[in-house]
């Protein structure tokens, strides 16, 4: 079907362009892959290979399970787990029953994971083994009525695998508009919110984004982002169903592994930040490694410093770029870049899906002319209908049916969106607006930066003052660094200092920058650098 073929339908008091041929939810799209499929290898985890038939039957394992447990449809369930296998079966199986999962990141602390178990109302949770002493009281969270060790429920599916059915239960209790998963922001201010993905919302984008990227059954693609972030429940695990693909898993990136992976398994497509890519480059036999088969480089969370985009040009030609732009509350991707066009538009996101609307307006909500900076607003099917138990939240972070980023844009006549900064995030220096992603791309540029972060600090005399933070690899010296930025950008947007620090940098799951954490820095260099 072409992307223009919709129908506009009513959903959560919204009236948004849906695909009418789409699978009435995510367990019904695992299945189609499974009848498309049934001997394709889907799952792939060191020496371990599952076809979709024997998913399938781990899925019902584990759906059985739960259903003795007592989980059904409504129910939350908490996920506290690595990157592995069972990710995905633990996601479909919550699927076909109705239960909403509640991916966790496995870096939380025992007060954030009790937050998230709280909030949320989960009935239960599975965790890795190796994460039991992060975990919170249990008495202080008296709802939670199971408290599932991995390597315990594994055998338990195990041992029940080989003799269950993978025929569906009645699942009538199972709607598309249905939450399927509470996927919590980082919370960078203020406590983390519940964002409600429901089953519709993640088909769109996997429909979306098998169309503009043209992928075809059978693709290989590595979860090098956590499992637990929107990325890799969408943009991996979900995308790679819809197409009957494979996933390879990989517990934590690092390049050369990466890399030895990506050649191994003949990956096709991968979604990672710029900074991976980067440090891939950076490996010193990087042209040693067939990649033929990799087609697709998708990328977000950051810009892409041209200097990487145009090393990859001819290192490995092979490869598309494309630049995606998306958040937790839009179920990943809005904005996709036409393929092809990376190398043309390095400044630019991309255009709105078809599935998208996207609007730039202004602080009193009117839309804004071509090429005007305002607050980047998105509605569609893929946009979440509120955060969980927090009406406040949703009431001011959503007006018209669209959500409001908080990213200041522009959108050009031609539909290309730029990302110039995170409102909270733009540096007011002097009376002049520096938009630290720019600054970071910049300093991105330079041969020896494998990671930068651009942040204000509070100055008496110009309110403001430009301050970066950089992971090297190789000699290199601050004033070098402020030098290269001088040759490049407008004196009031040259860093006032460059400060090398060992890495990484702090980040989020789906790898942003943690401005709030570089923040906290400042204090103590305040001391050895007055104003």
């Amino acid at each position: 079907m072409t992307e223009r073929q919709f129908r506009k339908e009513i959903h959560h008091g919204r009236v948004v362009p849906c695909y009418p041929d789409r699978p009435a939810d995510l367990y019904a799209m695992f299945l189609d892959a499974v009848r498309r499929a049934p001997d394709a290898v889907a799952l792939v985890e060191g020496d371990m290979r599952w076809t979709y038939t024997f998913l399938a039957r781990r899925v019902a394992a584990c759906a059985a399970r739960l259903t003795a447990l007592g989980l059904a449809a409504g129910d939350r369930m908490g996920i506290l787990l690595s990157n592995r296998a069972d990710y995905v079966t633990l996601l479909v199986a919550a699927a076909r029953l109705g239960v909403i999962a509640v991916p966790m990141n496995i870096r939380q602390r025992a007060p954030e994971t009790a937050y998230l178990l709280a909030d949320s109302g989960a009935a239960a949770i599975i965790y890795d083994d190796a994460l039991a002493d992060q975990l919170p009281d249990r008495a202080s969270l008296p709802h939670v009525h199971h408290w599932l060790p991995y390597a315990t429920e594994a055998a338990i599916w195990t041992q029940e695998t080989s003799d269950t059915t993978t025929d569906a239960p009645d699942r009538s209790a199972v709607g598309e508009d249905d939450p399927f998963c509470i996927l919590y922001t980082s919370g960078t201010t203020g406590r983390p919110k519940g964002a409600v993905l429901t089953h519709l919302g993640l088909i769109t984008i996997c429909i979306g984004s098998q169309n503009h990227l043209g992928l075809k059954d059978g693709e290989s693609m590595i979860l090098s982002v956590p499992a637990s972030h929107v990325t890799g429940v969408g943009l991996v695990m979900l995308l790679s169903i819809r197409v009957a693909g494979k996933i390879v898993m990989e517990q934590s990136f690092k390049a050369r592994p990466f890399l030895e992976l990506a050649q191994a398994e003949r990956m096709s497509f991968a979604i990672m930040v710029p900074s991976m890519y980067k440090l891939c480059l950076m490996e010193p036999d990087f042209g040693d490694f067939d990649l033929s088969s990799w087609r697709i480089g998708a990328f977000g969370g950051a810009p892409m410093a041209e200097a990487t985009i145009q090393a990859l040009a001819e290192r490995a030609p092979q490869l598309t770029l494309v630049n995606i732009y998306g958040s937790t509350e839009t179920s990943s991707p809005a904005v996709m870049m036409p393929l092809g066009q990376c190398p043309s538009h390095p400044d630019k996101v991309g255009k709105a899906l078809p599935y998208a609307d996207i609007v730039i307006m202004d602080e009193d909500g009117r839309q804004l002319p071509p090429g005007q900076q305002g607050e980047i607003w998105i509605a569609g099917a893929m946009t979440v209908p509120r955060y969980w138990n927090n009406a406040e939240a949703t009431d001011k972070g959503f007006a018209g049916g669209y959500w409001k980023s908080g990213d200041i844009g522009t959108m050009d006549a031609d539909g290309y969106i730029r990302v110039l900064d995170r409102m909270k995030d733009m540096i007011n220096r002097g009376g002049y607006k520096v938009y630290s992603v720019e600054v970071e791309n910049t300093l991105m540029a330079h041969d020896a930066v494998a990671e930068a972060v651009v942040v204000g600090r509070p100055c008496p005399v110009l309110g403001e003052r430009v301050e970066a933070f950089v992971v090297t690899r190789g000699q290199v010296d601050q004033e070098s660094l402020r030098g290269f930025c001088a040759e490049r950008l407008s004196d009031y947007k040259v860093p006032d200092h460059v400060y090398v620090v060992d890495g990484p940098l702090p980040r989020n799951p789906n790898g942003k920058l943690l401005k709030s954490a570089v923040r906290e820095w400042l204090p103590a260099l305040s001391e050895n650098h007055p104003m």
